[in-house]
């Protein structure tokens, strides 16, 4: 037999299937396991991509050496998955296969110098193992090992290591029938107390074992000491056993039957998709619901039909931070069947709920981008959740959206998308405009509670309390207020960190990082000056570096900020803060929240992570800081991004049975986008965006693709993309438009520069072929220390 492999070599040469002998005695190998085979000098890992019994090549194939999983992580449907994608979104196949497995599946490589002779072995070189080259850095350590190697004493040989470990445990097997226990129990001396416990425990409770050591320890109070002698006795047998770690072991574990009543809009929305989810339909539903209309309850519903049909379904959410409110609902709705998959897991734990999935072992996935390729089979259902969010989009390589993913797993499976938002992005209302998706609309909230008030504060004349200018007085009073009558509130500022940049008044000069083109943002709480965009970090001066004045100030705002003058307004509120900094740590978003959600803090602080998704039933006030944070980015959607999260962030105010109220500060009151978030009316922002999107002749009108090209040297990069252009110019024509090339609004990132060509089009056939051709020739141009990505539909372009 002989397997089609794909390499792990991310490469144009090495971008297609290889050849190998399957051994005899290798008889677990299929479509989708990870093996070790020979490719050259070295050995990689690969993917099985095909199996056949004929090869129309000539020579002798090689023996595939090694199967690495008892199980192959990848369904067949992922790796034709894996070969659509490649095409779609210019990528090399082996980068999306990679991107489909938890990181800790990756390979590890290892190369090493390995003695061939017994007197080298000796050589204090080796100390009796093979040397790590990847550990040897000196010249005098180098030149040796090049002797060795030109006089045949050593050879180099290189290894691949498998990271994912599985999690051990001690477990104990009873090796006797009960009575003979209570016969051995009766023989024991009575001051024998910890003997005599374990037997106890053994004839009373027979039916648990085999137990894990550490459980029989605590649960009796005794020492592994007594094991082993029970052991060393022939009354117990050790066994080391595996156990998944568990992720949701702080979530309620029992599931709950309860059903919450529909209302009509409700049932409407559920029976549709019911119809799908039965009939196996590759169909897409837009469900479109206000804030609070109990979108999450259809989301239920429909899962717990798609379960009926015992079929499994894929749930993905945008923030890291919804997924603990989430995945609470869904674990109290069906138990131990469902698995969560998100960036917020250690490693282990990623590891654990993927095998669990690929083992059939769970049946509801939760998860944020990545779960998208959850190696579930029998799919009945996909929701995409808030699916305007722009983090569905991957913005390194691959750049794939989730979306797109849904849509071709839909196909594979029968099966419907659910995409659901209260503010749709404008794609995919525009497709069920034109009947593609099938549009449902939940116009009311389940509680039968109005939306909340929302007043708009003109920053432009109101009076600020304190002395930073970032909190109006009315937005105060209106916080005092709820905060005196045991409410809470939520208050939103899209910016994190103290001081968004130092300003010397003496000489105008701005610290910037000295490896992207940004100002360095100030860091209170850290002492330090911090780069959002590298992470490079420098203490916080206290004279100017370029003229050494004392004339210095930290100008802007961020979270930090505002929170130390809340504070100091406020100093009897319990404030929370919620955003990048205060997130690092693994379990810091469900700790946050649980803490809000407890009433253990009177204020939630946050940047958009808070914006969507959370519901709190003692909220009754959202005050967004500053509304025009997004709106100043120079990008084509920027009004659709300040819509979304203004309407999205109002939505958290008064969900129950209180009435809510929300405040939003704004230089821009007169803004289309800040006017309509206002009213919450999606409606009238679709239409004028789109007469503003129809003008400039951009999405959902005009398909785009950004090619962005970097490098060391700002010269090389703009030559390069110049290059680009004129190969674009001479193959495609009107009305497909070309902009560019231009630096990007950070013009250098990690000391890279970046220039952009944005290509807009209807109908453009050769164009899918072109960008192929670009994609082959950036191997050539990374020599030359040039890098060319290409981007297809970018959710930024700036």
């Amino acid at each position: 037999m002989i397997a089609q492999v794909i390499v792990d070599v991310a490469a144009k040469q090495t971008d297609r299937v290889f050849e190998y002998h399957i051994p005899k005695e290798l008889t677990d190998v299929a479509v989708g396991s990870r093996v070790v085979v020979p490719f050259g000098r070295r050995k990689v890992q690969g993917f099985v991509v095909g199996i056949s019994e004929t090869t129309s090549y000539t020579g002798k194939l090689k023996d595939l050496l090694v199967v690495i999983d008892e199980l192959p992580p990848l369904t067949p449907e992922l790796i034709a998955l894996s070969k659509t994608l490649a095409d779609k979104i210019f990528s090399y196949r082996i980068t999306i296969l990679q991107s489909m497995l938890p990181r800790v599946m990756k390979a590890n490589y290892r190369k090493i110098l390995v003695p061939l002779t017994d007197e080298i072995k000796e050589n204090t070189l080796f100390k009796g193992e093979p040397l790590d080259l990847n550990e040897v850095s000196d010249l005098e350590t180098i030149i040796k090992i090049k002797k060795l190697i030109k006089n045949n004493q050593a050879k180099i040989e290189y290894l691949v290591e498998n990271k994912a470990k599985k999690k051990q445990v001690t477990a104990y097997l009873l090796t006797k029938t009960r009575t003979e226990y209570q016969d051995i129990l009766g023989g024991i001396r009575t001051t024998a107390k910890n003997q005599r416990a374990l037997l106890n425990n053994i004839v009373e409770k027979y039916n648990e074992y085999p137990k894990l050591g550490s459980t029989i320890e605590s649960e009796l109070g005794i020492s592994s000491s007594t094991l082993r002698a029970a052991e060393k006795k022939g009354w117990l047998l050790k066994k080391e056993q595996e156990i998944y770690r568990n992720p949701l072991k702080d979530f309620e574990s029992n599931a709950s039957k309860h059903s919450v009543r529909l209302n009509s809009e409700q049932l409407d929305a559920l029976n549709s998709i019911g119809t799908s989810i039965e009939e196996k339909e590759a169909k897409t539903f837009l469900l479109e619901g206000i804030t609070g209309s109990g979108k999450t309850e259809v989301y239920l519903h429909a899962i717990s039909t798609t379960l009926e049909q015992n079929r499994n379904a894929l749930m993905l959410v945008p923030e890291i931070s919804l997924t603990p409110q989430m995945v609470k609902q869904v674990k109290e709705r069906f138990g131990d069947n469902v698995a969560v998959l998100h960036s917020g897991l250690s490693e282990g734990e990623k590891y654990d709920e993927w095998r669990r999935i690929r083992r059939g072992e769970a049946q509801v996935v939760v998860g944020a981008r990545s779960a998208i390729f959850a190696p579930l089979k029998n799919i009945g259902l996909i929701v995409i959740d808030e699916e305007h969010e722009s983090s569905y989009k991957q913005n390194d390589t691959p750049r794939y959206h989730a979306r797109d993913v849904a849509l071709l797993r839909s196909k594979f499976h029968n099966c419907p998308v659910v995409l659901g938002s209260a503010t749709p992005s404008l794609s995919s209302r525009a497709r069920a405009q034109k009947g593609r998706y099938e549009l449902l609309r939940l116009t009311k909230r389940a509680n039968q509670r109005s939306l909340p008030k929302v007043d708009l504060i003109d920053l432009k004349t109101v009076e600020f309390a304190g002395g930073q200018f970032d909190l109006s007085i009315p937005l105060v009073d209106a916080i005092k207020e709820k905060i005196a009558k045991k409410e809470q509130v939520i208050l939103l500022l899209n910016r994190r960190g103290f001081a968004s940049f130092m300003l010397c008044r003496n000489c105008g000069f701005v610290l910037k990082c000295p490896n992207c083109d940004i100002s360095l943002t100030l860091h209170k709480d850290t002492g330090q000056m911090q780069c959002h965009y590298c992470g490079h970090k420098e203490p916080i001066p206290r004279k100017c570096p370029h003229c050494q004045s004392e004339k210095i100030r930290f100008l802007g705002t961020g979270t930090q900020k505002v929170q130390e003058e809340l504070e100091t307004l406020l100093p009897d509120a319990k404030i929370l803060r919620m955003d990048v900094d205060t997130t690092r740590r693994k379990g810091s978003y469900k700790k946050i929240l649980d803490s809000f959600g407890n009433h253990q803090a009177d204020i939630l602080l946050g940047t958009q992570m808070i914006a969507k998704g959370l519901d709190f039933p003692n909220v009754t006030l959202v005050g967004v800081i500053n509304a025009d944070t997004a709106l100043s980015l120079p990008d084509f959607n920027s009004s659709e991004k300040t819509f979304d999260l203004l309407t999205q962030v109002a939505g958290r105010a008064g969900r129950a049975e209180k009435t809510g109220r929300v405040m939003i500060q704004t230089y821009n009151p007169e803004n289309y986008a800040i006017k309509l978030a206002q009213n919450q009316d999606y409606e009238g922002f679709y239409q004028k965006e789109m007469q503003v999107r129809f003008q400039g002749n951009y999405p959902p009108f005009f398909y785009t693709t950004l090619i962005t090209v970097t490098s060391k040297n700002e010269q090389s990069a703009a030559k390069e993309a110049f290059v680009i252009k004129r190969k674009l110019m001479r193959e495609l024509h009107a009305p497909t438009i070309i902009l560019g090339p231009t630096p990007s609004s950070v013009a250098k990132i990690k000391n890279q520069y970046y220039y952009q060509i944005l290509v807009k089009y209807k109908y453009e056939p050769k164009l899918h072929e072109l960008l192929h051709q670009i994609q082959d020739d950036a191997q050539l141009a990374q020599k030359r220390g040039l890098n060319i990505y290409i981007d297809n539909e970018p959710e930024r372009i700036m």
